[in-house]
């Protein structure tokens, strides 16, 4: 570790390196994952509703959570690290290691999908091996230790393959968009306009919702690369606004054009947006584009996987300056700059998972079951944001950068929707053939999750000299007096 210069905001050893062009790419790229689209659009239409939904009492909240808090406490953790302010240091590291398991979960899913659209570059024949475990699972492990390799060597490299992919995701979702015009112009559409009245008449289908709001998650990232990014107050404002703007479009568009190309039964969970193109381009006698724009989108989705491994990796990094987790985990490398123990940590942690999920299940049921368990592990970090949005807007000791009718709206609008989302997610797709093999699945994982959080917090605070409490050594969240509880 570098030596920690009294008062300084920063972390030793960790280089500024983005810019708000940097970030306006990353938050496009982390938040709209084109491979959330097939699992949500096979639903059905309600999903539109449910998208909108989603979007006005989760996603706007949480820009303004993310705003408010980013500038109160800017610095490297995110939501570890404004948890933590709020509640306190067990709050603080129970919501840092939620958030980082939930992408550890999360990123086997990203990767299965980017094989999974992968295969559309090599034609037919390759095709067929995306539904073969054994080719599925060793091509996403490559793509791990490739990721890995891309971000020991540091953000000046690591961040070309996120803003790459988020030129991917804007150019791809704009070809299926345009594709989705020329069939409704020319061709009879799956999608009508009798769909978008609202039937419940399957329960099963109010599970999308929670995997909507999950979708949604990303404006808080590059909080946790806090102490990497050039002058946070003035970029990450703006960056957050036209990031999640950009990011809405794309979700809403990219869904309407899947249900216009498939009937929804018909979408492929790993592959679907592959498919819509694939159907769509024979339907306008332009079956020429399948294999580039199957690269565009395996570009965006390896972008995305680039995008969370480079920030939910940092997290165990932070806890490891923090002395939760042990000494070791918070080192930098001495020659890039980089938390390459934590990084390492957490590319292991995620082959090992996409190992273990193909155990008794389909491809398809795997990466539904991990995303489901990262669903949850997700929205209950995002019920400390909105928490301790609430609680700074309560507190009338603090100034705030926004109004506080405006504060607290979107804090207990973000709250309410994050509660029925993760509800909801304990609720089995229609996709799911196995519910109680499913359930099982999700209750074992939770319990890992709680249980092993409990047992390396109870384990730190035991083991901390008396004389000096882990919140003494806390060097990267040392504040500068102003607005600190």
């Amino acid at each position: 570790m570098g030596k920690i210069v009294p008062g300084s905001n920063h972390t030793p050893g960790l280089k500024r390196v983005l810019g708000r062009g940097d970030l306006i790419l990353l938050f496009i790229v982390a938040v709209a994952n084109l491979n959330m689209v097939p699992p949500i659009s096979a639903s059905g239409p309600i999903t539109l509703w449910l998208w909108i939904a989603a979007m006005l009492f989760f996603f706007w909240p949480q820009g303004a959570a993310v705003t408010e808090l980013s500038q109160k406490w800017p610095g490297e953790g995110g939501i570890y690290l404004w948890a933590k302010r709020s509640f306190g240091e067990e709050h603080g590291f129970f919501a840092g290691w939620c958030y980082w398991l939930s992408n550890v979960f999360y990123l086997p899913t990203v990767v299965l999908s980017c094989v999974g659209v992968g295969v559309y570059v090599f034609g037919p024949r390759i095709q067929k091996l995306a539904d073969s475990p054994a080719f599925t699972a060793s091509m996403a492990i490559g793509l791990l230790l490739f990721l890995l390799i891309l971000n020991v060597r540091g953000l000046e490299l690591g961040k070309w393959i996120n803003n790459l992919g988020g030129v991917g995701t804007i150019g791809g979702a704009a070809v299926v968009v345009l594709l989705a015009a020329l069939t409704l112009h020319h061709h009879d559409s799956a999608f009508h306009r009798a769909d978008l009245r609202p039937q419940f008449h399957d329960w099963r289908l109010l599970a999308a919702f929670g995997t909507i709001c999950y979708s949604l998650v990303g404006l808080d990232l590059a909080s946790i690369m806090g102490d990497e990014i050039r002058e946070p107050k003035r970029n990450l404002p703006v960056a957050i606004f036209w990031g999640g703007l950009a990011a809405a479009a794309i979700y809403l568009g990219t869904t309407m054009a899947m249900l216009i190309a498939l009937p929804h039964e018909q979408i492929g969970i790993l592959s679907g947006i592959l498919q819509a193109i694939n159907v769509m381009s024979l339907r306008n006698g332009l079956l020429f584009i399948v294999a580039p724009l199957a690269f565009l989108e395996c570009l965006a989705i390896l972008g995305t996987a680039s995008a969370w491994f480079s920030g939910a990796g940092r997290l165990p990094f932070v806890a490891g300056i923090d002395r939760y987790l042990p000494a070791i985990v918070g080192r930098v490398h001495p020659r890039y700059g980089t938390p390459y123990i934590s990084l390492i940590v957490y590319a292991a942690l995620s082959a090992l998972l996409t190992l273990m999920s193909f155990l008794g299940v389909s491809v398809g049921e795997a990466y539904l079951t991990l995303l489901d368990l990262a669903v949850i592990l997700q929205l209950l970090p995002s019920c400390y944001l909105f928490a301790a949005l609430l609680k700074h807007t309560f507190d009338e000791r603090v100034p705030l950068n926004a109004s506080k009718p405006y504060l607290l709206a979107n804090g207990f609008a973000g709250m309410l929707a994050t509660l029925v989302g993760l509800c909801v997610a304990f609720v089995p797709s229609r996709q799911v053939n196995s519910i109680w093999l499913y359930e099982t699945k999700l209750i074992a994982g939770c319990t890992l999750v709680f249980g092993s959080a409990y047992l390396f917090y109870r384990h730190a605070r035991n083991t901390a000299p008396a004389s000096e409490p882990i919140a003494a050594v806390t060097p990267a969240f040392s504040g500068s007096g102003k607005g600190t509880l």
